[in-house]
């Protein structure tokens, strides 16, 4: 399984050089960078965990390159995306969010059944990361 979120997701894998672009079109456009990491993609899991500081007033592409590749080190193997603020409008709103990084073997998720009052079916999923590793046994 693929994790498909955010920008570019149904694509293959970007390249250095082209996240360097995508990097460089944010810039252009005054908006702050951030990157972010995590072992638990759930699609309600809007908090991954922020690698240093948000990256405010950046003029040159390979500071945050150095951040990503930083991260990539410290964190090979986890989910790692980029993301790009606005904040034009006195409010900071994701631009731009792709992910650049991704473990070699997606664990994926298991979709869990309930069965309800009268003929109502609930479904949740929820994501054999966190199974294999629970929450106080993850970082």
């Amino acid at each position: 399984m693929r994790l498909t979120q955010g920008a570019f997701s149904f694509l293959p894998d970007l390249t250095d050089e082209q996240i360097t672009k995508q990097i460089r079109y944010a810039i252009s456009k005054g908006w702050s960078i951030n990157i972010e990491w995590t072992d638990d993609p759930h699609p309600r899991n809007s908090y991954w965990e922020l690698w240093g500081l948000p990256l405010f007033d950046i003029k040159d592409p390979a500071a945050v390159k150095y951040e990503l590749d930083s991260c990539r080190r410290a964190k090979s193997g986890y989910y790692i995306k980029v993301n790009a603020f606005d904040n034009s409008r006195g409010v900071e709103s994701c631009c731009l969010s792709f992910i650049v990084d991704r473990p070699s073997s997606e664990p994926g998720f298991k979709l869990e059944r309930q069965e309800c009052a009268g003929r109502l079916l609930r479904y949740t999923i929820s994501s054999y990361a966190v199974d294999n590793n629970p929450e106080s046994e993850r970082y």
